[in-house]
Formats: C-alpha cells, structure tokens, sequence
C-alpha cells in the first residue's frame, strides 16, 4: 500500500511581519488507489461561524413539499409494475419518484416529518430507518429483475451549502447500471489491483490505516472509519469500509445501523468546527465483484468565505476537477477522533 506526497514549499515577504521571508509548505497527495490527485494547502483554520438558523429555516416549510401536510399530495408515484402501492411509506417516512431524477430509477426518500433537523440533532435511528427504507426500494428493484438494478446508491445532500434545494432532510436514492465517475474509476482500479496483487485493495487499506493510526478512527461492528488521505472535501473526508460485503444489497440491518452510527459521530465532531452542512454518497460494486467493498464518503461542505456566501468548490475544483483541503488529514483526524472513542 503505497501513500504517495509530494512536498512543495511557497516563499513570501510577508507583510504582516515587516516583509520577512517565510516559507508556506504544501502537498500534492495521491489517492493510493485511483491514482486522482488531492492538494493540501490553503491552509485555515477549522472553525466557522453558524449563521442565524431561524432566519435561515423560517418560513421555508410553507412551500416545502416534504412536510406531512403536503408530502402525499404534491409527490409523484410510481408505475405499478415498479411499486404497487405508488410510494413506499415507513412510519413518517414516504419514498417516491425524483420529479428531478439522475437515472431512470431514482428516487427521495424523507427522513420524517420534522421539517428542521440540525446536524447535532440527527439521531442514528432516524438515519438508520431512513436507510431501511431505501433498502426496501432496491430489494424491489432487485426482485423484478430490472435492468438497472446494478448498482444501488444513495447520495445525501444536508443543507444548502451541500447543494440541497431543499431544508427538509430527504436522501436521494437510485438504481443504475452505468456507475458515476469516481466509483467507475475506483472499481477498475480495485479489479486491476485484485488481479496484480491476489487481495482486496480495500481489505489491505483498511489493514493499513489501522495498522498506521495516523488516520484510522476505530471500527464499529463490521465497519472501518478512518480519514481519507486523499480527500475531496476542504475539510477533509470520512470514509467507512464495511468487512466483506461487495454490494449495496450485502449489508445486513445491523451494519445500516453501524453506519448510521457512525455517521452521527463526524456530524457532532464537524458541528462543533461550526460546519453545519455535508454529502454523503454509497460506494458499491456488483454482487459479483470480489475485488469491491461497500465503502461510504462524508464529506463535510462549508465556505472559503463565509461572510460573502463563497462556495467550498472553486475553478480548480470545478474545472479540473482537483480536490484542495486546507489541513492535513493527520490534523483532522486528532480533531475527530474523541468522537469515536
């Protein structure tokens, strides 16, 4: 397993102190399977200001069409030969069409009829059913055979900074054949390593950031937590592998409730940085795909400048599509890591 940096160093006058010279170090990281690169720089600290909640939610659940007064009169239901039933409904939580989807077979899922969760507030069990609920969806999916029933993915997106339209939580949740970017790259590389080295790449990962320390958060059940060494996000990233399960539809209900679990541990180490805003994304393979691991990502969304509303993702993010974190994951791992304990 190879962690591959490369050291760079800016020297300034810095005016701040009477011109004299002063050396900024930086790094180019390597994702130790992709081989996609991440910039270590532009260095801040960790701690944001949270805006004014109420001024921010007031008013947003008139025309929220998630909350319970409207949630089954404005969505979309689905063919019968897709869900019988037109939407799927767990106790306060009602999954139905995307009237925006990304593929053919996409889906919201509500997390509840509370319109406003802050972050802090999200208990496991709420993500937990909210997990179950998308699980029944791509069960469905799986049992009539569809043809997009490949990959089973969920994408959250908490809160405008994250790219949210909306304040209710919701998660979006879609079967496909064609694999997103990122997770295509991933799984030939994996199945490319699978074949040089006769082991899992994710099996051998997780074996070496435990053994390492500097990035490994602990494990909970079947699941690895640990920071990314090449992360997405400025603040860094969280990944979760799960122990042996190569798909979506492998994870059995106490491994959904030991990723929920930890999930709510990053939001509380990430609230108190005063990040109130994330994505979440499932990784997965095929059933067949020996050389996968169910893995998930979170990464927190924040602002360069919070004060004018400056997004997390710039030109060298959007346009060539290089990751930038503005502190070691080392660093961040110190920052996390009591939450895990």
């Amino acid at each position: 397993m190879k962690f591959e940096a490369e050291k760079r160093e800016t020297v300034i006058l810095n005016p701040a102190k009477d011109m004299a010279r002063e050396s900024i170090p930086s790094e180019i990281r390597k994702d130790p399977l992709t081989g996609r690169s991440a910039r270590i720089c532009h260095f801040m600290k960790l701690k944001w200001e949270k805006p004014d909640f109420d001024k921010l939610v007031n008013g947003t659940e008139k025309n929220c069409p998630f909350c319970p007064d409207k949630v089954m009169k404005v969505t979309p239901c689905f063919p019968e030969e897709i869900v019988p039933e037109g939407r799927i409904i767990s106790g306060d939580m009602v999954l139905f069409p995307n009237l925006a989807p990304y593929d053919s077979l996409g889906a919201v899922a509500t997390l509840g009829s509370r319109h406003y969760i802050p972050m802090a507030e999200i208990k496991p069990e709420r993500i937990t059913r909210g997990f179950r609920l998308a699980m029944d969806f791509f069960s469905r999916i799986h049992e009539i055979g569809h043809t997009e029933a490949v990959y089973h993915l969920i994408n959250w997106n908490y809160m405008p900074p994250s790219g949210s339209s909306l304040i209710h939580a919701h998660l979006q949740v879609f079967s496909t054949s064609f694999a997103p970017n990122l997770m295509k790259q991933e799984l030939e590389a994996a199945k490319k390593y699978m074949e040089k080295n006769q082991t899992n790449y994710w099996d051998d990962l997780v074996r070496a950031e435990e053994a390492d320390k500097k990035r490994f958060l602990g494990r909970i059940g079947r699941s690895s937590w640990f920071t990314a060494y090449a992360p997405m996000g400025v603040a860094g990233d969280v990944v979760a592998v799960v122990d042996g399960v190569r798909s979506t539809l492998e994870l059995t209900d106490n491994d959904l409730s030991d990723l929920s679990a930890g999930l709510v541990k990053a939001m509380a180490a990430y609230d108190k940085m005063g990040i109130y805003s994330f994505n979440m994304n499932f990784f997965t393979g095929r059933q067949s795909d020996d050389f996968s691991r169910f893995h998930l990502l979170f990464s927190p969304r924040t602002f360069f400048n919070q004060a004018l509303g400056t997004s997390d993702v710039g030109a060298i993010r959007n346009l060539f599509n290089e990751t930038l974190c503005m502190a070691f994951p080392e660093d961040i791992n110190k920052m996390l890591k009591p939450y895990f304990s």
